[in-house]
């Protein structure tokens, strides 16, 4: 997504990395939600991927004509429940009445979704405006409720449900059905932190600024906190075009999963336990303290993790609750300085990771660096015989056309990282003028557990349809022959990482002394 130059330069706060880290509304608002009635869950045992993704699917879940909009929108009171749980649907439309449709979004022959519930025609209501807070310009949507839905025998997975008025328009709304148990499975993440944070519904203003602009007085008037009690702008959150497509591949491939988002990580490290691998699909930029500890603590006891995308696991975030639950808001000032946690607990302040008063590169985490945006670049391979290659015939110095895109990261120096670390993508590139590097790269840990990280956002919008590349690269667009490359190195990592601690059985070959190159120059603001 489209960002602007940098206030504070990276250069400055790698120096300060070093020593600290070592070297290497107003307004009326709806009732508090009532605590979720649960029916008795689907039996995990019984259910699977495979088996469900046999089902007929349905192309239906697309928007036909999401119209004006106004002319319908609206959010759900919950990011995620477990199968049988109700969550409550708050809806604004200018039609007389609107309807809902489930779909649990997969594979399904390539139809990508598969249709569960429908409910009865609806009332239907313009509600009011959105409502911001002073100074904090945090927008959110004060809405009656409009229907309570029953997730009874809905199966867990990742799910777009599609508001359609009477008068033909519609929308979407996201929503996962959790799992209540990940033994023996790969999880797979929604980064709903980071949709929250993008989100422009309300007038235009996000955690980047408002309709003016991400500069001067627009960046200015920046929300410093981003709810959940709203709709997304638009046709809905970046689902679509960041996890769906790595959803389909690995849900075609029928890998044991299970399913969470990232405020579930949030809560608990015990959810985890047991899994095979934790899979973040999609820009998943936005991270709390609880997410980044529980994250390390899975891996290290020997979970492995995929990072298909960049910029991961960047900015530090706190979680508050709203009028209607827990976790409903994303806290993230930007600025430790404005930050009130400064006074109480300067770690909990929220700016970059990698910066002061506490810093923690995402480097610990992913093993490269965030470095530059936008870039469009081939992705260079320099290690075909490593394992994740195989199958897909390349050779040293094969070039994917697009397949680096968007943001990119890159294996830095003087900044901690684990070892041993194998970069086998090191892909030339330019952006903002200055001449860079993209790197992807495997490590291995103690545990056993082996970590990937692509080093490019365009991966994972790649692998199966790559709509959203072209729409987030300005237009520019990824040749077959880059998303079959894509396809089958994921495949390659789903399958073996699925299989237990990847380091146990592929330990990473150390070459950073070879692909380390020096701290970025590069100017930011984000």
């Amino acid at each position: 997504m489209k960002r602007l130059p940098r206030l504070v330069l990276l250069t400055a706060a790698l120096a300060l990395f070093a020593g600290a880290c070592g070297a290497p509304g107003g307004g009326p608002v709806s009732p508090p939600a009532r605590t979720p009635k649960a029916a008795p869950p689907l039996d995990m045992d019984s259910w699977s991927v495979t088996a469900e993704n046999e089902r007929p699917g349905s192309t239906a879940w697309r928007l036909r004509d999401p119209g004006p909009s106004d002319a319908i929108e609206g959010f759900a009171d919950h990011v995620s429940v477990t199968s049988g749980e109700s969550f409550r649907l708050f809806v604004s439309t200018t039609a007389r009445s609107f309807h809902v449709e489930a779909f649990r979004m997969g594979w399904y022959q390539g139809k990508q979704g598969r249709k569960v519930w429908s409910s009865a025609a609806q009332h239907g209501e313009r509600q009011a405006g959105p409502a911001t807070v002073p100074g904090i310009y945090m927008v959110s949507a004060p809405w009656k409720p409009s229907l309570t839905v029953s997730t009874k025998n809905w199966p867990q997975g990742s799910y777009l449900l599609k508001l359609v008025s009477s008068a033909g328009h519609d929308r979407w709304v996201t929503l996962t059905i959790r799992s209540t148990s990940t033994a023996g499975r790969t999880v797979f993440v929604n980064a709903v932190t980071t949709w929250a944070a993008y989100n422009k519904w309300g007038g235009g203003t996000n955690v980047y600024g408002d309709s003016r602009g991400t500069t001067g007085p627009g960046y200015a008037k920046r929300s410093r906190k981003a709810s959940f009690d709203r709709p997304y702008d638009g046709k809905g959150s970046p689902f679509n075009w960041y996890e769906l497509p790595m959803l389909s591949v690995a849900e075609r491939m029928g890998i044991p999963l299970a399913y969470a988002t990232d405020t579930d990580l949030d809560n608990s490290a015990e959810l985890f336990r047991g899994a095979r691998s934790v899979i973040f699909s999609g820009h998943d930029e936005y991270w709390s303290a609880g997410m980044r500890d529980n994250t390390l603590k899975i891996r290290d006891s020997g979970v492995n993790i995929a990072f298909f995308s960049s910029n991961a696991a960047y900015r530090h975030i706190r979680l508050e609750p709203s009028s209607l639950g827990k976790d409903r808001v994303v806290v993230v000032y930007k600025d430790p300085a404005e930050d009130p946690m400064i006074l109480k607990d300067p770690s909990q302040a929220t700016q970059q990771w990698r910066l002061p008063p506490d810093p923690r590169p995402e480097s610990v985490l992913t093993g490269v660096l965030y470095e530059c945006n936008p870039v469009y670049a081939p992705f260079v391979v320099t290690d075909p015989d490593a394992w994740m290659f195989r199958g897909t015939g390349a050779k040293a110095g094969s070039k994917y056309i697009g397949l680096v895109g968007v943001e990119s990261d890159r294996l830095m120096a003087g900044v901690p990282v684990p070892r041993p670390i194998q970069v086998v993508g090191d892909s030339p590139l330019t952006c903002r003028g200055a001449r860079t590097r993209a790197n992807a790269a495997y490590y291995t840990v103690p545990s056993g557990a082996g970590v990937f990280a692509t080093g490019t956002m365009s991966w994972a919008c790649s692998v199966y349809g790559n709509t959203g590349c072209r729409e987030r690269s300005g237009g520019k667009r990824v040749p077959e022959a880059s998303a079959e490359f894509a396809r089958q190195v994921s495949e390659n990592i789903l399958r073996v990482f699925a299989a237990g601690p990847a380091g146990r059985t592929y330990p990473a070959q150390d070459n950073y002394d070879r692909y380390v190159s020096p701290p970025s120059t590069m100017s930011f603001a984000h």
